[in-house]
This record gives C-alpha cells, sequence and structure tokens, in this order.
C-alpha cells in the first residue's frame, strides 16, 4: 500500500499550491477531486479541453490515486463529462474513478441500471469505478452498498470509514464491505455527529486494525489522507495531514 493525499486537505489553495503542497510533503500519490461545485478542477472544465489538462498535471510530476468526480449537469452532458474524464485518467494512467451514490431514498433498481452504463464507459478505458462510502446516498447502508456491488458487474467501493463511526447512520461492521473496497479514504473521527474529523490520535477510529483488515482481502491500493480544510475548524488542517501521513506510512 502507498499514501496518497487529496487534494480537498488544501482546498483554499489554488489547485497548483495544492498539488506543490502535496509534493512538498512527499506524498506517493495525489487524490485528485474533480467536482463541479468544488475548488479545484471541474468535470466541465476537462470535457472543454482534456489534452490541456492532461499536460498541465503530467508536468507536477505527481502521480495519481484516484480522480474524486462529482458531477452537476444534465444526464446527457454528465455521460459528456464522464468519458472526457476517463480519456484524462487513460491519459494519466490513473486506475480509480470514484463517484457518488444515488441519494439515500433513491430506487435501488434505477441506480442498478444508472451504475452499469456508468461502468460500461469507465470499464471501456480500462478504469475501475468505484462508489464512496457516504452519509445520506445509498452506500449510507452497508447491505446496500454489497447489493450494488453485486448486481454491476466490476463496481467496486471507496471505503470512507468516518461515515461509519459518527452521525445518523453508525454501523460498527462494515467489515463485509472489504471484498469490495477498492480505494480508501481516512481521516481520524469519533463516534458523535461533531466529532467526523478531530485530530489524529483523538479519534476511534483503528488504524493497524483497518489494514489489517484490508490486507486480508488482498487490498494493495492507496490510503489517501483526506483531513478536509473546511470552515471554522477547530486546529490547522496541514499539521494533521502530515501527522496522518506519518501514522499510515508507519504502518504499511
Amino acid at each position: 500500500m502507498q499514501v496518497a493525499c487529496s487534494t480537498l486537505c488544501f482546498s483554499h489553495r489554488p489547485l497548483s499550491d495544492a498539488l506543490q503542497a502535496i509534493r512538498d510533503m512527499h506524498f506517493a500519490k495525489v487524490d485528485l477531486a474533480i467536482h463541479e461545485a468544488g475548488p479545484h478542477l471541474r468535470p466541465s472544465e476537462v470535457l472543454d479541453d482534456v489534452v490541456k489538462i492532461a499536460q498541465r498535471l503530467k508536468a507536477t510530476n505527481l502521480p495519481i490515486a484516484a480522480f474524486h468526480v462529482e458531477f452537476d449537469a444534465t444526464p446527457s452532458i454528465v455521460l459528456d463529462q464522464l468519458r472526457a474524464v476517463c480519456r484524462l485518467a487513460r491519459l494519466l494512467a490513473v486506475p480509480i474513478l470514484t463517484v457518488t451514490a444515488a441519494p439515500m431514498g433513491s430506487d435501488p433498481a434505477s441506480e442498478v441500471q444508472r451504475l452499469k452504463e456508468w461502468a460500461k464507459i469507465v470499464q471501456g478505458d480500462g478504469l475501475i469505478l468505484t462508489l464512496e462510502t457516504r452519509a445520506g446516498t445509498l452506500t449510507a447502508d452497508v447491505a446496500c452498498a454489497m447489493e450494488l456491488c453485486q448486481r454491476v458487474p466490476g463496481l467496486g467501493l471507496t471505503l470512507d470509514p468516518s461515515y461509519y463511526m459518527c452521525g445518523p447512520h453508525e454501523q460498527s461492521n462494515y467489515e463485509p464491505l472489504f471484498p469490495y473496497v477498492r480505494h480508501v479514504r481516512l481521516r481520524d473521527s469519533g463516534t458523535e455527529p461533531s466529532q467526523f474529523q478531530v485530530r489524529v490520535g483523538q479519534g476511534v477510529l483503528e488504524y493497524n486494525k483497518l489494514i489489517t483488515s484490508l490486507e486480508r482481502y488482498s487490498y494493495n491500493r492507496a490510503l489517501t489522507v483526506d483531513v478536509r480544510e473546511i470552515a471554522d475548524s477547530e486546529f490547522p488542517v496541514e499539521p494533521e495531514v502530515r501527522k496522518m501521513k506519518y501514522l499510515l506510512e508507519s504502518l504499511v
């Protein structure tokens, strides 16, 4: 396993500065957020000029572990943007494309059909499509997340344990998902809704146990540090990103 860093750790900085900070910390790889409403790269920008963006990202000389993509467009335009992001991933040798599941309460059958169409596009470019485990979506329920992976051939999960540890959908046993995990994002969290992100060492996530469980299922991909730079944070993010990096590196 290698330790990567999400660009969302430095969301208050331009993308070039965020990538520079990640490189200066000597992370092995980056987890690049491509969010239409985000602070950095947007799917609509990728659609406008894939080659130019690929050249810009190649110039950073920083390998990319995964794309974290959030769309905000009509279904037909989303498909065009998805194809463009897949082309960008192919040009940069990015193996994982993570997207968000439909909101909780959506029809699982409709979601399966949507994901089958997306998976066909993504897998056609030699990539792995994953759903992030996230509160407020169908993957907030462990059983539903498993069902989606079972019904959509090749679909995997990007595991974010924090969403299962605290909040309204707390579920202590998410190990049944491990056979489907293709990417991982981590921060320290407590068990209360207000403790989604706490200082490293003040939460309850058992990193050693998590990594041991992942190894049991032959997981050998990235562990992404995803300590978010958010408004009104009670602590500076950069020192926590560094501490999380050292912690994970000591375990792998």
